[in-house]
């Protein structure tokens, strides 16, 4: 063994055995108190209840009585309805309120840090699929897409131009007077 480990950790004053019959001490203790406050909880209901609602007495009333009692009970209902909508207010704003100052707690704390992001070599269709989704149809590699020229079709332009001639002699022609007419015949314009 290490001489250093063994001074670095101080031992402890107090046995396995009586830290666990503490911690047993303390559960029975907590278990008593949580009775003891539901206990307390029932008994204050009861009486919030009595309070605000009395018992009825319905024996011995006439119609119109009943009737009259049916609509201070509703009168009632409404009341008490108001205030459960208001305390769930109150309770949803106090909880956006914890919440933002939470948030304000961590900001200042500066906890979070950025993380440094790395290269990620991700292709076009790769990117498009990410963002799209299910979407995203067809290829993005562009070389296919590309038109394809044959050696037929170099062969025939080669052939055009030959026809076309030598340009120096289309100048030629079209120069001076005769070509102007030419051009003004071709146009249509006798």
């Amino acid at each position: 063994m290490n001489p250093k480990a063994t001074m670095d950790k101080p031992k402890s004053k107090i046995s396995a055995s009586r830290k666990l019959s503490l911690k047993m001490m303390l559960l029975a203790r907590a278990i008593e108190e949580l009775e003891k406050e539901k206990v307390d909880r029932e008994d204050e209901k009861e009486r919030y209840l009595g309070e605000k609602l009395p018992p009825l007495q319905l024996s011995g009333l006439s119609m119109k009585d009943l009737q009259t009692l049916c609509e201070q009970l509703h009168a009632k209902m409404g009341v008490v309805d108001e205030e459960r909508y208001d305390c769930e207010e109150k309770v949803t704003k106090h909880n956006k309120d914890i919440r933002e100052l939470k948030l304000k707690v961590q900001d200042l704390g500066g906890k979070f840090k950025k993380p440094a992001l790395r290269k990620v070599r991700v292709s076009a269709d790769e990117m498009m699929r990410a963002l799209l989704g299910s979407k995203h149809k067809g290829s993005m590699d562009l070389r296919a897409n590309l038109k394809s020229v044959k050696k037929e079709d170099i062969k025939q332009e080669k052939v055009l131009t030959s026809e076309v001639g030598d340009w120096r002699k289309n100048v030629e022609a079209m120069s001076g007077m005769e070509g102007r007419k030419k051009m003004f015949d071709a146009a249509g314009g006798q």
